[in-house]
């Protein structure tokens, strides 16, 4: 099973939730930190790294002997990745979304590709959790093709957890899409509120059953335990505004491990996302 952890703002708990969970399994259980631009899950599970990858994607290179200026590569590229000024053509390999489109319509064959860096993915395991996180290059604009090359560590049959990006974009759908479940944390705020919104009308255009997890639960109002009520959205767990907690976050540690009670509490949690996720 695939449980996607996400939210619709950073700050959330995501980590939390996600580390806190692997944690409290003693199966084996595989830990995917797909956000790429701050990746922190290791901060918490600190795995012994294995392996290091560097991730590349296609993008075009153009060979001016043989273009003739005919634009057909320009007219199909959505993204304005490629585009023809005076007698020259120049790829934007930053917008470059890797279809290979342009390159299948130039009538010359004056298109091939060329690999750009996207970053790095880290390999490595802790007390029965595989970890898998990737590191996207200082100054990529793009995170969802280094996400996929993540998603691509899971393993059939394994219960897998991802740690998703904050948001409603592309990283966060590239992050959800073929999940089994999709666990939601929010925290009783009117931002907090907002965005779990943005959230919920995501999930549903997928498609996936999903659940919430209430974060710092005491310290706002009830406006999203009515929400939740009126969307039919299960409230799964609440964690409550606890010091300790807070404490525990702040030094790295795992609350399973600085609260021992609160293991059952997410094996808890486990077992009610198995049932809604059938």
């Amino acid at each position: 099973m695939i449980i996607s952890i996400a939210s619709g703002k950073g700050g959330t708990g995501k980590t939390t939730v996600a580390t806190n969970l692997a944690a409290s399994l003693d199966s084996d259980v595989q830990v995917l930190d797909c956000d790429v631009e701050e990746p922190n899950s290791h901060l918490f599970i600190q795995p012994t790294i294995e392996e290091v990858k560097t991730i590349s994607t296609p993008v075009p290179e153009v060979d001016m002997d043989k273009c003739t200026l005919c634009g057909k590569c320009a007219e199909i590229c959505q993204f304005n990745a490629i585009v023809v000024i005076g007698e020259t053509v120049l790829p934007f390999h930053e917008l470059c979304h890797s279809c290979g489109g342009c390159m299948a319509v130039c009538p010359e064959k004056a298109i091939t590709e060329t690999d750009r860096e996207l970053g790095i993915i880290e390999k490595g395991h802790r007390n029965g959790i595989e970890f898998v996180h990737g590191k996207l290059r200082v100054g990529e604009a793009m995170s969802p093709p280094l996400i996929r090359k993540v998603r691509e560590y899971t393993r059939p049959g394994r219960l897998t957890i991802i740690d998703a990006p904050p948001g409603t974009s592309c990283p966060v759908i590239a992050s959800m899409t073929g999940a089994d479940f999709v666990l939601l944390v929010t925290e009783p705020t009117p931002f907090g509120l907002h965005d779990l919104k943005l959230a919920v009308g995501a999930v549903k255009i997928l498609g996936i059953p999903s659940g919430l997890v209430i974060n710092r639960s005491g310290m706002g109002d009830d406006q999203v335990r009515e929400y939740a009520e009126q969307e039919g959205l299960h409230i799964l767990m609440e964690i409550p505004f606890d010091r300790r907690i807070a404490e525990a976050y702040s030094r790295g540690d795992l609350v399973v491990d600085v609260m021992p009670e609160w293991k059952e509490k997410f094996l808890e949690l486990y077992h009610r996302i198995e049932k809604l996720a059938g």
